[in-house]
């Protein structure tokens, strides 16, 4: 045991100083986009970075300064300034502690998988069009031999990373190829982009900094517009993201824990001058693609982030683009959902609609009107297709037992249907519900099943329920005795409930 969790440890702290280096590059980039200074976004990368992974809800997930929010900030700092900037990152955090306070994150286990796979997908092609910034000197594109120089190394990071694990796994290859491709770089004098060309990164460590704002009516009405769009925006990124790290790693964050580390991460970034931030799917998809799974390797990235800014800018300005570029191809690669592309003519019609187009959506305007556009269309369909209703197939086994075979989803506008189906007075000693067809969607379906079960103990009527989600088991009351477990045949899905968040 002793042994696995140092094996864990050391791949978390690997892989941190790996996402670290994938930090430098995303943060000043995404700076300069919201015409900021670069050390205003490394800032961000870093105290985002520590207080997400030190309080956040799921473990292996890497926040820091993202485009998507930066992309909005760019208004409001040419308009009214970068101080007015800090107190809409101050406000935005303050919405985001709202939001976990009143534990609204549930609410993101109810994204449906095809809006799922629209933003992963869409995501990816954006962090992939991106990195073509860095193939451009002074706003021209690079041509001949700097661009060849440049698409080589880029090449040479991408078969290491992908080479690498064949021969050993004691090194992260991510964290290799940057190693190796700098040292090349350096060794031959080869003539290549590097992280200084984009700006300086040294600096001191951050200090504390009042926004310096008039505290009026009117400096509310200018932030609280963009404090509202950015709230919303990084807490549909990151819960997204989490769900999608829950699904690779089988496991459960918590949403509304995670809310609350946003919402503290970014109160502290705009008290530091910083642009603050929230998840990225990129850096996230590095970290867990390196094998870590603890809060150390995002710790870890941030320290030595502010380290790369204190003590080693220097060097780490000597790092060449292109091995930040190859990196992030191979996480864009990686990210996006190639198995989608062949289920789109398997799937029905509506869903193929919807990956398609919050893919779309994503890439062409702004990641939160994707996601609602896909959720609203999803919702209209779901609710034309299930009617309200949840029906059930009734017959007698061998013992004389009576099942109910469930078929339908039990959520809020289905249990008074859900509850008609039985007839506790007059079945039989024995009954089976069987739950393999059917899904329990939210906490009033889990609330109908524990009403139900009082109804047969009223009754001296043994109740036997059978193939739920680990996740009913955990929240269920009454009925939490009656669950028959099955580990191999039982489905595993997620419920909206607020003691699972």
């Amino acid at each position: 045991m002793a042994e696995m969790h140092s094996t864990q440890l050391r791949a978390d702290v690997l892989s941190g100083i790996t996402v670290s280096l994938a930090l430098v590059p995303e943060a000043i980039a995404f700076a300069l986009v919201a015409h900021v200074s670069p050390l205003t976004g490394l800032y961000a990368a870093f105290i985002v970075c520590l207080l997400t992974s030190a309080l956040g809800g799921r473990p292996g997930m890497i926040s820091g300064a993202a485009g998507a929010l930066a992309v909005v900030m760019t208004s409001l700092v040419v308009t009214h300034g970068v101080e007015y900037l800090y107190a809409a990152v101050v406000l935005m955090g303050v919405l985001q502690l709202l939001f976990a306070a009143c534990k609204l994150g549930k609410f993101i286990r109810m994204v449906p998988h095809p809006v799922m796979l629209g933003f992963v997908n869409g995501l990816a092609i954006v962090i992939f069009i991106a990195q073509f910034g860095h193939f451009k000197v002074a706003g021209v594109w690079m041509s001949g031999a700097a661009l060849w120089t440049m698409l080589g190394l880029v090449a040479l990071t991408m078969a290491i990373i992908y080479l690498m694990p064949r021969l050993t796994k004691a090194v992260p290859s991510s964290l290799a190829a940057i190693l190796i491709v700098s040292g090349l770089v350096a060794a031959f004098g080869i003539d290549s982009k590097t992280v200084g060309d984009m700006g300086s990164i040294a600096g001191g460590l951050p200090t504390f900094h009042v926004p310096q704002v008039p505290l009026t009516l009117e400096t509310v009405y200018i932030v609280l517009p963009y404090a509202l769009i950015l709230a919303a925006i990084g807490l549909i990124e990151t819960l997204l993201t989490l769900n999608l790290v829950d699904a690779i790693t089988d496991t459960r964050g918590r949403p509304n824990r995670e809310s609350m580390a946003q919402g503290i991460a970014n109160v502290v970034s705009g008290f530091f001058a910083s642009m603050g931030g929230c998840a990225m799917i990129g850096q996230s998809m590095i970290n867990i693609n390196n094998g870590a799974r603890l809060r150390v390797s995002g710790i870890v990235a941030a320290v030595f982030l502010l380290g790369f800014i204190v003590l080693l800018s220097r060097w780490i300005e000597m790092i060449p683009l292109a091995a930040l570029v190859g990196l992030m191809f191979v996480v864009c690669e990686k990210t996006f959902a190639w198995g989608s592309l062949q289920t789109l003519r398997k799937i029905p019609r509506q869903d193929a609609v919807i990956v398609v187009g919050v893919t779309i959506i994503t890439v062409l305007t702004d990641l939160a009107i994707a996601v609602l556009a896909g959720v609203v269309f999803a919702a209209l369909v779901f609710a034309w297709q299930h009617a309200k209703e949840i029906q059930a197939r009734v017959h007698t086994d061998a013992r004389g037992w009576k099942v109910y075979a469930l078929k339908g989803s039990l959520f809020f506008a289905s249990t008074s249907s859900f509850a008609a189906l039985f007839d506790p007075k007059n079945d039989p000693e024995h009954v089976v519900i069987e739950f393999r067809d059917a899904k329990v969607v939210d906490h009033s379906a889990v609330e109908a099943i524990d009403a139900l079960a009082v109804r047969y103990q009223q009754a001296g009527k043994t109740l036997h329920l059978r193939h739920l989600s680990p996740d009913c088991l955990e929240i269920l009351d009454k009925a939490k005795s009656m669950v028959e477990i099955n580990e191999f045949e039982d489905p595993h899905y997620r419920i909206a409930d607020n003691r699972l968040a």
